[in-house]
Order: structure tokens, then C-alpha cells, then sequence
């Protein structure tokens, strides 16, 4: 036989092996497996979505035409025709041939006629709905003027945004409070006094009830002076009647205390402190370490909170003819490039922060020689210096033009060496307080205009003198210290943030008494362990711990009134059964024979010891007992003695 060639091979059909399908065991297994062409696919898929939608936009546009000769034929083709007119003029065939087949497009419009055509400005003044009435036009307009011109007087009048509204009342004590300090923040208040106390309010932990969360006595029996909160709110600076400033902390612990200096020392250069008392002291507004101090040493002088054994600097004020005077008041400029001082001669003397020799400025007769000028206080834009002096005046200075007064009021009493003005946040009002006699009306918070210095507010504040006030920027309240120890905060509740707001919606707390302790205690560090007392604590851990214990926190069951219920029977028998059942209880006689009461276990515990007889079982000899015998059995010649029974 020949052998097949290769065209054989390939002139066989080609399809699955029997053979290899049963060894597999399913039919087909040798088919060869089928190709798709996508691309093919796709491009059939697109023809075919084409020609459906060729279709229906061709069933539209029929359906469409048909409507449009329907509406011809209601509407009328001239209409259609006069509504777009061909031009009128030297037209080419080309334009004709155009304006016909405009024409002929026109004849086949859908829907109503179209509106006359204007401009977008006619459109928008066209009104939906019955015409105005006469006068309401530009109403719109007019409101918003009015809200414009609302806001511009408000702007102009720097009254409305006085925030006196509402107010509330600290009570730090009975004496003067004579120093005030808000944190930059305005979340914590602290007042010092007469009292020697300085007190710490935090307006978010406060409730109604209005308490200080603490109070202590920083510089022990010397009134206080000045408090303010560092530039950065975490320090303190506390100024009293000593020679020696402190710096405490957030929540009073003390930080820095300068040092005294050698008050033999005539050069007062060249001593490391203050060698008198204290008048006043504020912090630099930028530097948050520095602070500045004056005494009646007659120096002004600047701290490093980081160095307590010694000063920064020394600045020292003179009279005209060259003699020390008494610095009674001081302050840093905004920036802090100046130092201001008020001096007991009436000058007011300022210094450049690093020249320390000579004063940049100086007025010499700024108020009455003699009188402590209580207060200095420089504008937020840096260019007016207000001063309070003890004079009974107000005045405002340019540091540019220092040797007269911009403005100036009389006759404001003041009998604390520590009243003081302020500005308010915009700049545009100066505030300060009148002094008061007792029983002679009542101290005042008073506002003048900055620019012209008329007074256009006043403010009632108690019956006693107003030392202290402050306005805070961020807060826009305002803290009053009087003379009869309060400290009274002024708010408004839209015109203000925080602070007081924050404390007046809060209930009060209800007031515990365990806390206070349960007798008196004498302390007696020094006694012998033997004689030593034990510790008073407060009750007020003991009743938590109660509180805790079910059986001791068990309410007690109240009274039964009534028939009685809960299987309890009511105490004054209400039916004629817990009558009966009560008189059953309470009945206590027993008629059985108190013998055989007794003799009711002896039985008993002569068959069954159980308590004595047992241990005494070992020890204990036999009872012998006589026999007794009747008075029957008994002879009659037995003695008498005899018969007698044991």
C-alpha cells in the first residue's frame, strides 16, 4: 500500500477522534474551539444602532410635519409669512432664492407665535401678576439703602456697641477691689482687693452661683496693687504693698519672686530691686518673659521672668532740677518700644525701651504736682496716651506733640491711687470710673469720645466708688472693680462672645454638707504617737461608699396606711381581720406552769447531752444521789429527822 502524503492529510475531514471522545467520556472533545472577532462585533453593533436611530428620528420628523401642516391650517400662512418679511431693497437671485426658501421654512412653525423680540433688559423689567401698586416701586432698592444706612450709623456710632445690656455681680469680699486681669483669651477673671486676696473665676466652670474656684493671699498683708495675665495668658504678675513682685501661675502657684534690694545704697542703680513699696506693673506686649515695675524707691525697673536675682534694667525719673520722684504709675507703648511713667510731680516722663539714660519725651506739668497720676494707657494704634490723673482729670496725649494735652476733662473725683482708663476695642471711646463718698450717690462708668472727648454715656454702677475697669477686645465685655467689693461684668448677649455668657445659663450646683468636717480639730504636729489624734477626714467619701452598699442605700419601707398590702398588715387595722391578727401578735401571756416551762427540755438533755455534760464526761465523777422515799412507805418508829426528805 502507499503510504499517505501530507495532501492526503490534509484532504481529510476534519472533526473529533471517536477514540479520544470515549476515553474522555463526553462527545465533542476534539472540536476545535470557535474565534470571535470583536472588532467585527463592534462594528456590527454600531450599524445596527445607527440604522434603528436613523429610523426613529425619520418616524419624528413625519410625525412632526404632519403637526406643522395641521397648525398651518389653524393659524393661517400669511400670518406666518408677515411675521418674518423678506428685506426690502437691491436683492441678488441668490438673496431672493434665500428669502424664499426662508419663506417656505417659516410656513412650517411649531407651536404658537413667537413674542415680539427686545432686549434683555425690557424683559427682566416685565413683571408676572397684577401691576404695582403707585409708590412700590424700587421698594427693593430702598430696603437695602435702609439696611446700608443702618449699618453706617452703627459704624458712626460707637454707642450702640457699648455692651451694657446685661450684667452680672461678683462678690470678692467687703474691701476695695483694687485690681483687675483678664487672660488674652477671656476665659478666666481675677480679682484682688484690700483683703489681700486675690481671687481666680473661670467664666466656663462657673455656674448662677457665680464662685471663685480659688483664693489665696499671694503676698500675705500687703494690699494688691495690679494683676495682669502675661502676653501669652500663662503667667500671672501679681503687684502688692511690698518691694517684691511675683509671677504666678494659671491656677496661683507661684513661679518667680524678685529680689529686695540694699535699701542702705543711695545709688539706687545699683542695687538688684526694689528697696520700697509697689505701685504698679504690667507686662511687655510683645516679649512674654518681660515685665515692668515701679516703686517708691523712685525707679521704674524691667524683669526677666528666667532671672530672679536681679533687674533688667533701671530707668530712673527726675524733677526738673534734677532730684528723684516717685513713679506712680507705668506702662509699655503697643509695640513696646516705650516705657511711660506718671510721677508724683505731675510729669509724665518716657523712655526708649534700650536707652535708659535720658527720656524720649517728657511733659513736666502734665497734671497737679502732688497728685499720684493713677493711670497710663496707650491707644491700640499706638499714637495717644490717656492719662489719669489724681488731679480729678482726663487726659488724652499725641506723643508727636507732647507738651500740651489733646483733650482734657475736670472734674472727675478720684480717691484710689489706682483708677484707671481704658480705651475700647474700636478705638473710638475712652472709659474710666468716678470715685464717690459713702452715702453721697452712686460711682459711675463714664464714656467719652475719643476725638472730641464729649461724654455720650454714663453708667450706674453701685453705691460705692469705681476703681477698676476693663474692656476686653475679643470678649467685647466690660469688668468693673468698685469699692465695695464687687466686680461686676457687662455684657450683651448678641453684641459679646463667652465669658459671662457662658456661666448665667448654668443651674446652680446643689450645696453639699459633708463636706465640712465633724468637729473641730486641734493639730499638734509635735505630739507623741500615743497622744496624737487621728486625722479628721470629710464625711463625704464615707457616704459615697454608703451610697455604694445596697443594704446601707436601701430605702427604708414607708408606713402601711389603709387594709394593708404586699402581704404587710396596716398599722391601725383598718378591717376586722388585722384587728384580730394585730391583738393575736401583740398578745404576749403564757397561763402554762412556769415549772414545766423549765423542765421542758430536761428530758431531752439527759437522754441527748449536748452542752455541759460533755465536756465534763472525762472529769466529772458520778452524782450520787439518796433515795427518797414516800411518807407512806415511812415507818412510824422512825425519827423524825429521818423522815424529813433532802
Amino acid at each position: 500500500m502507499e503510504q499517505p502524503g501530507p495532501e492526503s492529510d490534509a484532504d481529510q475531514p476534519e472533526g473529533p477522534d471517536p477514540e479520544l471522545s470515549a476515553t474522555m467520556g463526553f462527545s465533542g472533545f476534539g472540536k476545535k474551539a470557535r474565534t470571535f472577532d470583536f472588532n467585527a462585533m463592534f462594528e456590527q453593533t454600531r450599524r445596527t444602532a445607527v440604522e434603528r436611530s436613523r429610523k426613529i428620528l425619520e418616524e419624528r420628523e413625519k410625525a412632526a410635519a404632519e403637526k406643522e401642516k395641521e397648525l398651518g391650517n389653524q393659524l393661517g400662512v400669511d400670518n406666518l409669512s408677515a411675521a418674518t418679511p423678506c428685506p426690502v431693497g437691491r436683492t441678488s437671485s441668490r438673496d431672493s432664492a434665500s428669502c424664499e426658501s426662508e419663506d417656505s421654512s417659516d410656513d412650517e412653525l411649531i407651536g404658537p407665535p413667537l413674542p415680539p423680540q427686545g432686549s434683555v433688559e425690557d424683559s427682566d423689567d416685565e413683571l408676572i401678576g397684577p401691576p404695582l401698586p403707585p409708590g412700590y416701586e424700587g421698594s427693593d432698592k430702598d430696603e437695602d439703602e435702609d439696611d446700608n444706612d443702618n449699618i453706617q450709623e452703627e459704624d458712626e456710632d460707637p454707642v450702640k456697641k457699648i455692651p451694657d445690656s446685661h450684667e452680672i455681680t461678683l462678690n470678692h469680699g467687703t474691701k476695695t477691689v483694687s485690681a483687675l486681669g483678664l487672660d488674652p483669651s477671656g476665659a478666666r477673671l481675677i480679682t484682688g482687693g484690700y483683703d489681700y486676696d486675690v481671687r481666680f473665676w473661670d467664666f466656663a466652670g462657673m455656674d448662677a452661683s457665680l464662685q471663685a474656684f480659688r483664693s489665696l493671699q499671694p503676698c500675705e498683708c500687703h494690699q494688691i496693687k495690679s494683676l495682669q495675665y502675661s502676653s501669652t495668658g500663662d503667667v500671672i504678675l501679681v503687684v502688692a504693698g511690698n518691694a517684691q513682685a511675683k509671677v504666678l501661675d494659671r491656677d496661683g502657684f507661684p513661679v518667680m519672686e524678685c529680689v529686695k534690694g540694699d535699701q542702705y545704697i543711695v545709688d539706687m542703680a545699683n542695687t538688684k530691686g526694689h528697696t520700697a513699696m509697689l505701685n504698679s506693673g504690667c507686662w511687655h506686649p510683645k516679649i512674654k518673659e518681660e515685665f515692668l515695675t515701679c516703686s517708691n524707691d523712685g525707679t521704674v525697673r524691667t524683669w526677666d521672668v528666667t532671672n530672679d536675682k536681679k533687674h533688667k534694667g533701671v530707668f530712673k525719673p527726675r524733677s526738673a532740677q534734677g532730684k528723684r520722684v516717685i513713679p506712680t504709675s507705668c506702662t509699655y507703648s503697643r509695640d513696646g518700644k516705650l516705657i511711660a511713667a506718671g510721677c508724683q510731680d505731675g510729669s509724665i516722663q518716657i523712655w526708649d525701651r534700650n536707652m535708659n539714660v535720658h527720656t524720649k519725651f517728657h511733659c513736666r506739668q502734665a497734671h497737679a504736682p502732688g497728685s499720684d497720676t493713677s493711670c497710663l494707657t496707650f491707644s491700640y494704634d499706638g499714637t495717644i496716651l490717656a492719662s489719669r490723673g489724681g488731679d480729678d482729670t482726663l487726659k488724652t496725649w499725641d506723643i508727636r506733640q507732647f507738651k500740651t494735652p489733646v483733650n482734657s476733662v475736670l472734674g472727675l473725683p478720684s480717691f484710689f491711687p489706682m483708677t484707671d482708663c481704658c480705651f475700647s476695642p474700636d478705638d473710638k471711646l475712652l472709659v474710666t470710673g468716678t470715685s464717690v463718698k459713702k452715702g453721697h450717690g452712686n460711682g459711675k462708668l463714664l464714656f467719652f469720645e475719643r476725638e472730641t472727648f464729649k461724654k455720650v454715656y454714663e453708667l450706674d454702677v453701685t453705691d460705692a466708688s469705681v476703681v477698676r475697669c476693663l474692656w476686653h477686645p475679643k470678649l467685647n465685655q466690660i469688668m468693673v472693680g468698685t469699692g465695695n467689693g464687687l466686680a461686676k461684668v457687662y455684657y450683651d448677649p448678641f453684641k459679646s462672645q463667652r465669658g459671662a455668657k457662658l456661666c448665667v445659663v448654668k443651674t446652680k450646683r446643689k450645696e453639699r454638707q459633708a463636706e465640712t468636717l465633724t468637729q473641730d480639730y486641734i493639730i499638734t504636729p509635735h505630739a507623741l504617737p500615743m497622744f496624737r489624734e487621728p486625722r479628721q477626714r470629710s464625711t463625704r467619701k464615707q457616704l459615697e461608699k454608703d451610697r455604694l452598699d445596697p443594704m446601707k442605700s436601701h430605702k427604708p419601707e414607708p408606713p402601711v396606711a389603709g387594709p394593708g398590702r404586699g402581704g404587710r398588715v396596716g398599722t391601725h387595722g383598718g378591717t376586722l381581720s388585722s384587728y384580730i391578727v394585730k391583738n393575736i401578735a401583740l398578745d404576749k401571756t403564757d397561763d402554762s406552769n412556769p415549772r414545766e416551762a423549765i423542765l421542758r427540755h430536761a428530758k431531752e438533755a439527759e437522754e441527748n447531752p449536748y452542752w455541759v455534760a460533755p465536756a465534763y464526761s472525762k472529769t466529772q465523777p458520778k452524782a450520787v444521789f439518796a433515795e427518797v422515799e414516800s411518807d407512806e412507805d415511812e415507818p412510824d418508829d422512825k425519827p423524825e429527822w429521818k423522815k424529813r426528805k433532802i
